[in-house]
């Protein structure tokens, strides 16, 4: 075996253990984009229902903050 053919064994041993971790770490990188996925598709669900309960709430709240000014004014009124 000449220095050649030592060389080209190296070389192909190098390539084939770094393709190796390419595929792992395509791997790696295709079940942490798909968790991310599922974490954004929960983070978009939690902010629709929040946004729903707050659309709730200030149909709640704005007549009865319309009511208070009202009756704040009232108070002001029949104290003078």
């Amino acid at each position: 075996m000449n220095a050649f053919e030592i060389l080209v064994i190296i070389l192909s041993v190098f390539l084939a253990l770094f393709l190796l971790a390419a595929i792992i770490l395509m791997v790696l990188m295709i079940r942490v984009t798909r968790q991310i996925r599922r974490v954004t598709a929960s983070a978009e669900q939690t902010a629709t229902e929040i946004e729903s309960v707050v659309k709730k709430v200030s149909k709640v709240t704005s007549p009865m903050l319309l009511l208070k000014l009202v009756m704040d004014q009232v108070k002001k009124k029949t104290k003078k």
